[in-house]
Protein backbone atom coordinates (compact mmCIF):
# COMPACT_ATOMS: atom_id res chain seq x y z
CA UNK A 1 0.00 0.00 0.00
CA UNK A 2 1.10 3.23 -1.31
CA UNK A 3 2.02 6.22 1.54
CA UNK A 4 -1.33 8.23 -0.30
CA UNK A 5 -3.58 5.37 -0.23
CA UNK A 6 -2.80 4.78 3.75
CA UNK A 7 -3.52 8.47 4.01
CA UNK A 8 -6.70 8.24 1.96
CA UNK A 9 -7.90 4.88 3.93
CA UNK A 10 -7.20 6.42 7.55
CA UNK A 11 -9.32 9.23 6.42
CA UNK A 12 -12.38 6.74 6.21
CA UNK A 13 -12.39 6.32 9.77
CA UNK A 14 -14.85 8.10 12.53
CA UNK A 15 -13.42 9.91 15.41
CA UNK A 16 -13.99 10.38 19.04
CA UNK A 17 -17.81 11.16 19.39
CA UNK A 18 -17.61 12.50 22.96
CA UNK A 19 -13.80 13.71 23.38
CA UNK A 20 -12.55 14.14 27.12
CA UNK A 21 -10.24 17.40 27.22
CA UNK A 22 -9.00 15.46 30.90
CA UNK A 23 -7.52 12.71 28.22
CA UNK A 24 -6.24 15.29 25.60
CA UNK A 25 -8.62 12.73 23.25
CA UNK A 26 -8.00 14.60 19.50
CA UNK A 27 -8.03 12.19 16.31
CA UNK A 28 -4.46 11.75 14.94
CA UNK A 29 -4.77 13.21 11.32
CA UNK A 30 -4.75 10.56 8.84
CA UNK A 31 -1.45 12.58 6.81
CA UNK A 32 0.82 12.31 10.44
CA UNK A 33 -0.26 9.11 11.07
CA UNK A 34 0.02 7.57 7.65
CA UNK A 35 3.90 9.67 8.25
CA UNK A 36 4.85 7.64 11.19
CA UNK A 37 3.65 4.48 10.09
CA UNK A 38 5.23 4.75 6.76
CA UNK A 39 8.31 5.27 7.93
CA UNK A 40 7.99 2.91 10.53
CA UNK A 41 7.49 0.41 7.71
CA UNK A 42 10.20 1.39 6.16
CA UNK A 43 12.42 0.91 8.72
CA UNK A 44 11.47 -2.71 8.90
CA UNK A 45 9.01 -2.20 11.98
CA UNK A 46 5.71 -3.09 10.86
CA UNK A 47 5.17 -5.61 8.50
CA UNK A 48 5.78 -9.13 9.54
CA UNK A 49 5.92 -7.58 13.47
CA UNK A 50 3.91 -7.96 16.56
CA UNK A 51 2.49 -3.67 16.86
CA UNK A 52 1.41 -2.39 20.09
CA UNK A 53 -0.79 1.10 19.96
CA UNK A 54 -0.29 2.41 23.16
CA UNK A 55 -3.35 5.31 24.11
CA UNK A 56 -4.98 3.79 20.95
CA UNK A 57 -8.19 6.18 20.92
CA UNK A 58 -10.07 5.59 17.68
CA UNK A 59 -7.98 2.94 16.04
CA UNK A 60 -6.16 4.95 14.07
CA UNK A 61 -2.26 3.86 14.27
CA UNK A 62 -3.17 0.47 15.40
CA UNK A 63 -5.67 0.06 12.38
CA UNK A 64 -3.04 1.20 9.66
CA UNK A 65 -0.44 -0.92 11.36
CA UNK A 66 -2.17 -4.00 10.41
CA UNK A 67 -3.46 -2.55 6.83
CA UNK A 68 0.28 -2.32 6.21
CA UNK A 69 0.75 -6.10 7.36
CA UNK A 70 1.40 -6.33 10.51
CA UNK A 71 1.50 -10.04 11.94
CA UNK A 72 -0.43 -8.96 14.85
CA UNK A 73 -1.72 -5.95 16.97
CA UNK A 74 -2.87 -5.00 19.90
CA UNK A 75 -4.51 -1.30 21.31
CA UNK A 76 -4.61 -0.42 24.43
CA UNK A 77 -7.28 2.90 25.64
CA UNK A 78 -8.41 3.51 28.64
CA UNK A 79 -12.04 5.34 27.19
CA UNK A 80 -14.24 2.30 26.56
CA UNK A 81 -16.23 4.49 24.20
CA UNK A 82 -13.25 5.19 22.03
CA UNK A 83 -12.58 1.36 22.07
CA UNK A 84 -15.99 1.01 20.76
CA UNK A 85 -15.14 3.22 18.25
CA UNK A 86 -12.17 1.58 17.28
CA UNK A 87 -13.48 -1.87 16.83
CA UNK A 88 -15.81 -0.19 14.29
CA UNK A 89 -13.23 1.36 12.43
CA UNK A 90 -11.08 -1.95 12.37
CA UNK A 91 -13.92 -3.81 11.16
CA UNK A 92 -15.25 -1.12 8.48
CA UNK A 93 -11.59 -1.67 6.70
CA UNK A 94 -11.16 -5.55 7.99
CA UNK A 95 -8.48 -4.97 9.66
CA UNK A 96 -7.48 -7.36 12.49
CA UNK A 97 -6.60 -5.79 15.33
CA UNK A 98 -7.43 -6.73 18.97
CA UNK A 99 -8.12 -3.82 21.21
CA UNK A 100 -8.01 -3.71 25.13
CA UNK A 101 -9.42 -1.44 27.77
CA UNK A 102 -6.94 -0.58 30.25
CA UNK A 103 -4.83 1.79 31.82
CA UNK A 104 -1.55 2.49 30.77
CA UNK A 105 -0.72 2.58 34.04
CA UNK A 106 -1.98 -0.52 35.06
CA UNK A 107 1.00 -2.56 36.04
CA UNK A 108 -0.34 -5.97 35.39
CA UNK A 109 -0.56 -4.59 31.05
CA UNK A 110 3.47 -6.03 29.97
CA UNK A 111 1.96 -10.21 31.08
CA UNK A 112 -1.19 -9.45 29.48
CA UNK A 113 0.17 -7.64 26.31
CA UNK A 114 3.43 -10.15 26.08
CA UNK A 115 6.44 -8.76 24.40
CA UNK A 116 6.09 -7.04 21.58
CA UNK A 117 8.20 -5.71 18.31
CA UNK A 118 7.00 -2.43 17.93
CA UNK A 119 5.26 0.13 20.17
CA UNK A 120 3.11 3.17 17.76
CA UNK A 121 1.82 6.00 19.84
CA UNK A 122 0.20 9.28 20.17
CA UNK A 123 0.27 9.81 23.94
CA UNK A 124 -0.83 12.78 25.58
CA UNK A 125 0.84 16.24 25.28
CA UNK A 126 0.55 16.96 28.66
CA UNK A 127 -1.71 20.32 28.03
CA UNK A 128 -4.14 19.09 30.71
CA UNK A 129 -2.09 16.86 33.20
CA UNK A 130 1.87 17.63 33.58
CA UNK A 131 4.04 14.94 32.73
CA UNK A 132 0.72 12.93 31.04
CA UNK A 133 3.20 11.05 28.39
CA UNK A 134 5.57 9.46 30.99
CA UNK A 135 3.36 6.55 32.09
CA UNK A 136 2.96 5.78 28.13
CA UNK A 137 7.02 6.32 27.83
CA UNK A 138 7.82 3.59 30.36
CA UNK A 139 4.75 0.98 29.40
CA UNK A 140 6.31 1.45 25.65
CA UNK A 141 10.27 0.91 26.66
CA UNK A 142 8.73 -2.28 28.84
CA UNK A 143 6.81 -3.65 25.84
CA UNK A 144 9.45 -3.31 22.47
CA UNK A 145 12.53 -2.42 21.70
CA UNK A 146 11.86 0.16 19.01
CA UNK A 147 9.09 2.96 19.98
CA UNK A 148 7.49 5.19 17.56
CA UNK A 149 5.81 8.36 19.49
CA UNK A 150 4.62 11.57 18.19
CA UNK A 151 5.22 14.39 20.62
CA UNK A 152 4.86 18.10 21.22
CA UNK A 153 8.16 20.10 19.17
CA UNK A 154 10.87 20.17 21.18
CA UNK A 155 10.55 17.40 23.61
CA UNK A 156 13.63 15.93 22.34
CA UNK A 157 15.37 16.75 25.19
CA UNK A 158 12.95 16.37 27.45
CA UNK A 159 12.54 12.22 26.34
CA UNK A 160 16.36 11.63 25.96
CA UNK A 161 16.71 12.73 29.56
CA UNK A 162 13.43 11.27 30.85
CA UNK A 163 14.63 7.75 28.65
CA UNK A 164 19.06 7.90 29.62
CA UNK A 165 20.00 4.24 31.06
CA UNK A 166 16.78 2.81 29.12
CA UNK A 167 16.49 3.79 25.57
CA UNK A 168 18.05 6.56 23.07
CA UNK A 169 16.27 8.41 20.75
CA UNK A 170 17.56 6.99 16.99
CA UNK A 171 15.44 9.38 14.42
CA UNK A 172 13.33 12.46 14.79
CA UNK A 173 11.04 13.86 12.16
CA UNK A 174 8.93 16.69 12.10
CA UNK A 175 5.13 17.61 11.24
CA UNK A 176 2.15 19.44 12.26
CA UNK A 177 -0.95 18.57 14.21
CA UNK A 178 -4.06 20.30 12.72
CA UNK A 179 -6.33 20.54 15.58
CA UNK A 180 -9.70 21.67 15.13
CA UNK A 181 -11.88 23.03 17.54
CA UNK A 182 -13.22 20.23 19.93
CA UNK A 183 -13.80 22.04 23.09
CA UNK A 184 -15.26 25.00 24.66
CA UNK A 185 -11.95 26.57 25.88
CA UNK A 186 -10.91 26.02 21.71
CA UNK A 187 -10.61 29.87 20.50
CA UNK A 188 -9.73 29.00 16.71
CA UNK A 189 -11.43 26.71 13.87
CA UNK A 190 -8.23 24.86 13.42
CA UNK A 191 -4.65 25.26 15.15
CA UNK A 192 -1.42 23.94 13.70
CA UNK A 193 0.76 22.33 16.56
CA UNK A 194 4.34 21.56 15.29
CA UNK A 195 5.33 17.91 16.43
CA UNK A 196 8.09 15.80 16.19
CA UNK A 197 7.55 11.89 15.31
CA UNK A 198 10.31 10.28 17.58
CA UNK A 199 11.97 6.67 17.40
CA UNK A 200 12.70 5.22 20.40
CA UNK A 201 15.45 2.06 20.93
CA UNK A 202 15.36 0.43 24.27
CA UNK A 203 18.91 0.41 25.44
CA UNK A 204 19.85 -3.40 26.15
Amino acid sequence: MKLKTLEMTLQRLAGFSRPRPSLEQYQTPAPLAARLLYHALMKGDIEGKNVCDLGSGTGVLAIGAALLGAESVTGIEIDEKAVETARANADLLEADVEFIGADAKDPSLPDRVGPCDTVIMNPPFGAQKVHADRPFIDLALRLAPVTYGIFNAGSTQFVKAYTEGRGEIAERVGGSFPIKRTFAFHTKDVREIEVEILRLKRTP
